[in-house]
């Protein structure tokens, strides 16, 4: 499960870093309020979490699919903790990050489900 966070991580905030260091999100710590960017982040962090939620289910000893959903919980928590947080900051509008926090267990369920597909296959 945690090569799942780690991958979900460090993806996410590479991509964040590559759009910062190429201008196409505003610079680190600046509000930003685009909408079209800010469904291209959420669109890649969905899909990073649906990776993530694959992988862990992928590497899980037994039980994949809650190996799956633990890791999309820790999301969760995670993303409601950065919505409770930066929202106050007025760092954007308010529905991104309820965005991710409502995406976070259906992404990990999508990971699951993926890897059990790939293991009827076999």
């Amino acid at each position: 499960m945690l090569l799942g966070f780690f991958a979900v991580v460090v993806v996410s905030l590479g991509t964040d870093q590559v759009l910062h260091v190429l201008q196409v999100y505003p610079p680190w710590g600046q509000p930003m309020y685009d909408t079209g960017l800010l469904l291209l982040a959420l669109a890649y962090r969905s899909v990073y979490a649906v990776l993530g939620s694959y992988i862990a289910a992928r590497l899980a000893p037994r039980n994949p699919m809650r190996h799956a959903l633990v890791l999309g919980a820790v999301g969760l928590v995670l993303s409601l903790a950065g919505a409770i947080a930066t929202i106050p900051m007025d760092l954007g509008p308010s529905w991104y990050p309820i965005a991710l926090v409502l995406t976070a267990l259906p992404c990990a369920w999508l990971g699951g489900v993926l890897h059990r597909m790939r293991q009827v296959e076999r």
